[in-house]
């Protein structure tokens, strides 16, 4: 049996996931009577019957159903062959997407990209900003940044660091208002808030701020625009410190309040292993970040 023809395998599983000789055949380009001989031939093959018709259909025996998991393992190891041979043959060129929050992607991002595409002027990065969670999955974006690791099986991550963000206002509005320092000074400073259902205050709270819708000068829901009203004097806001650090006339305030640490996280799918270009921007991303 080390001699199954492998187009009669194909035949034997296309005529079991359709059902039906003539739906088996449209899918592999062949002519009914030639799949019907390719089947018939892997029955003779194998020495048992694989199918029984009944009406226009075809219903696998208690041996077919058998054999069927098999014949599927066998079809995904093929295809991951093929995948990988291709990634190794080709060079690293062509579209991959990331994934990442709206200040990541703003802020930190655009350089590592410029670095990239000069070591690899075939790959084109397309950034997706984005404060949800790309479904990998579905082919949202090739790679996400994250603040938590992968849940399903299908998907591979690597922890790069633990990150934190502090509290900033600008110098201007530390020169009209002052510069607070403690969690008690928090009480009479205007906040720029990220949302009007209450979310972000009950943040701020639960980070010992004794703080109040009163405290909001005004709101942002995006981190970018977030941090420009910042900027702009209108408030305290909290942003990772990398951020914070290469924007002009920014001062760190609430200095006694301990930062906010969270993980970043580098997330793919597992195909990631055999395509060339994403595993190259997936170390770069890698490397820059960490």
């Amino acid at each position: 049996m080390d001699d199954i023809d492998w187009n009669h395998l194909k035949a034997f599983l296309e005529t079991a996931q359709t059902g039906s000789l003539s739906a088996a055949a449209r899918k592999l380009g062949l002519t009914q009577p030639t799949l019907s001989r390719q089947v018939a031939a892997i029955e003779q093959r194998l020495g048992v019957t694989l199918f029984e018709r009944v009406g226009k259909a075809m219903a696998l025996t208690a041996t077919g159903m058998d054999l069927l998991e098999h014949a599927r393992t066998m079809d995904a190891a093929a295809k991951a062959l093929g995948l990988a041979a291709s990634g190794h043959s080709q060079a690293p060129g062509g579209v991959v997407s990331v994934s990442a929050s709206d200040a990541v992607a703003a802020c930190l991002l655009p350089p590592i990209v410029r670095r990239l595409r000069e070591q690899e002027p075939g790959i084109v990065i397309e950034v997706i900003a984005s404060n949800a969670l790309s479904d990998l999955l579905r082919r949202e974006a090739d790679i996400a940044i994250r603040h938590v690791p992968p849940e399903q099986p299908e998907l591979i991550g690597r922890k790069l660091r633990d990150a934190q963000a502090c509290f900033y206002a600008s110098r201007d509005w530390v020169a009209r208002h002052g510069h607070p320092r403690t969690a008690e000074d928090a009480v009479h400073g205007a906040f720029v808030g990220a949302d009007r259902d209450g979310t972000y205050l009950s943040y701020l709270k639960q980070h010992g701020l004794a703080v109040s819708e009163a405290n909001f000068s005004c709101y942002a829901e995006h981190s970018v625009a977030h941090w420009a009203l910042v900027q702009q004097g209108l408030g305290i806001g909290a942003m990772m410190d990398e951020i914070a650090r290469d924007t002009p006339g920014i001062v760190r305030v609430l200095d006694e309040v301990p930062p906010v640490r969270f993980p970043v996280w580098l997330v793919s799918h597992r195909e990631l292993r055999t395509a060339r270009r994403r595993r190259v921007v997936f170390e770069a991303l890698a490397a820059a970040l960490a």
